[in-house]
């Protein structure tokens, strides 16, 4: 089976990739035969307050620098298709930014979360707040916030890595099954399948075939793969485990070979 598209690509234009290198990336694709890579880099417009008080702002994203070397990229790897793309945080915050980011042109644009609105006004990082709040509250917060995601009208079409809050699990906090959130997941999946949106089958950590049997009882008809590196050995990560689960559950390749797999 050839392996899909890797959707979901960081390199030196993403804030926290700070190894990422695009060309370097191509070539690894190359390599591995994979028939597109999309580099979908960080957009992080949320300013998150640290454990320690301090307002944390992430690098803006470097739209001009970023877009000449896509170019570069395609020129240098004719047989490769490079598409060009953003992850998006929290893009139902900042709709505004957003459709004028768009104007610029872009070919795949990821919906995340990556925070969490608390009472006070104050966003935090998911990851850096488990020591504020108990563990199983966090990913209940997370889904419901990726559901509201999902629910607004914001230009975007993927959703990507809705098990994130699970990577930051605390061991103190016992075993993270996502079992335990199969209702909060399969509420979210089924706003992410109103919405008319893809779901992202995201390798990055712990790859949850849990996902793939929940988003096709909420309807869900089309996934993406994305690996989440942020370097380049890390890229098509666990592809051919979440491929073979994928054509299990009935998603094949569609008309598009560097779409979304579909199923009938």
């Amino acid at each position: 089976m050839t392996l899909p598209a890797d959707g979901h690509v960081h390199s030196q234009f993403s804030w926290d990739a700070p190894r990422g290198d695009m060309s370097r990336t191509c070539a690894r694709a190359v390599e591995l035969g994979l028939p597109a890579i999309a580099f979908t880099e960080h957009v992080e417009l949320t300013p998150w307050t640290l454990p320690d008080g301090r307002v944390k702002r992430v690098r803006p994203f470097d739209v001009a620098g970023y877009q000449a070397a896509i170019g570069e990229a395609r020129e240098r790897f004719p047989n490769l298709r490079v598409l060009s793309g953003v992850e998006f945080s929290e893009p139902h915050w900042h709709g505004d930014e957003l459709r004028s980011l768009l104007a610029n042109g872009f070919d795949r644009v990821l919906g995340s979360v990556h925070s969490r609105a608390t009472d006070d006004g104050r966003f935090l990082a998911v990851g850096y707040e488990y020591p504020d709040l108990p563990a199983a509250e966090m990913v209940r917060g997370y889904l419901a916030e990726v559901a509201r995601m999902a629910d607004t009208g914001t230009d975007f079409e993927v959703v990507t890595h809705v098990d994130y809050p699970l990577r930051y699990w605390p061991a103190s906090a016992g075993p993270g099954e996502i079992a335990a959130f199969e209702p909060e997941f399969r509420e979210a999946l089924s706003a992410v399948h109103r919405s008319g949106r893809i779901l992202e089958l995201n390798t990055r950590a712990t790859f949850y075939r849990d996902l793939l049997g929940w988003w096709r009882a909420a309807g869900g008809r089309a996934v993406t793969f994305g690996s989440d590196a942020h370097e380049p050995d890390a890229l098509a990560r666990q592809f051919r485990a979440a491929a073979d689960a994928a054509s299990a559950h009935g998603f094949r390749v569609g008309g598009n070979p560097v779409g979304p797999w579909v199923r009938e």
